[in-house]
């Protein structure tokens, strides 16, 4: 069984940089493995993605060495488990608002003795029976378990939900944040950083890595000199719609 290189990193104290999929090509994945990438995010959130096609992206990752985490829809656990069955690196759980939405998040990406995972050995995450029934301890050493704090709420209780063990990363989102504060997309709003590096200061005086949303190359180095450990670098659909833009651009102008 492969070792989650993503949380050894993260446990290190390194920066880890990613990106969002939505396309459900493997050559996607593949092409952020080359272009090093440390992980991608699996967008089932808002991404058109289906567990078929999200299996297969898995697979990509691993063939190219970048660790695939899966963003559910939301904290549901059959939703996370399917996640962490099909053989990702990790999940990713938005919009979490108190101590007990973490709690719930913990529930269902842990096998007991740490949370309540269906338990099936016939998955990738388990080799098909090929690595035994003696495999759930390990599962949850390197199950990586990211939740997003998004909103006013998540914010107001940052404190309760780092407190929660077994949990890796909280990802702050900007844009749902600029949303609940009135001011939806302005994420380089000065209430937007001031309370986001307020949580940062918070996650990272808990022991647990902070991570974020990055347009651009610009705003990814500002949060990282913030101590932002786990940076989510743009999505494969806007990164090509940009790409394709300047080429336009550099024609016809």
């Amino acid at each position: 069984m492969r070792e989650n290189q993503l949380k050894r990193k993260l446990k290190q104290g390194e920066t880890v940089l990613g990106t969002f999929i939505n396309c459900p090509y493997p050559a996607f994945m593949e092409i952020c493995g080359y272009a090093g990438f440390d992980f991608a995010v699996i967008d089932m959130e808002h991404g058109a993605l289906h567990t078929l096609v999200a299996e297969d992206l898995c697979r990509a990752a691993d063939g190219v060495g970048i660790a695939p985490v899966v963003r559910v829809r939301k904290n549901d656990a059959p939703q996370i488990q399917r996640a962490l069955d099909i053989g990702s690196a990790g999940v990713q759980v938005p919009q979490i608002e108190t101590k007990e939405d973490a709690q719930a998040v913990v529930l269902g990406a842990k096998y007991s003795p740490l949370g309540d995972r269906g338990l099936s050995f016939n998955t990738r995450a388990g080799l098909y029976t090929a690595a035994g029934t003696q495999i759930t301890d390990k599962l949850n050493e390197e199950s990586l378990v990211v939740v997003h704090v998004e909103g006013r709420r998540g914010v107001e209780n940052i404190a309760d939900i780092v407190s929660v063990p077994h949990i890796d990363v909280i990802f702050l989102g900007p844009y749902d944040l600029s949303q609940s504060l009135g001011i939806p997309g302005q994420v380089r709003d000065p209430r937007v950083i001031e309370l986001m590096q307020k949580c940062v200061t918070i996650i990272r005086n808990a022991g647990k890595a902070a991570g974020t949303f990055a347009d651009n190359p610009e705003v990814a180095k500002q949060w990282i000199a913030s101590g932002v450990q786990y940076v989510a670098l743009g999505v494969d659909v806007a990164i090509f719609l940009r790409s394709c833009q300047a080429l336009v651009e550099a024609v016809r102008n």
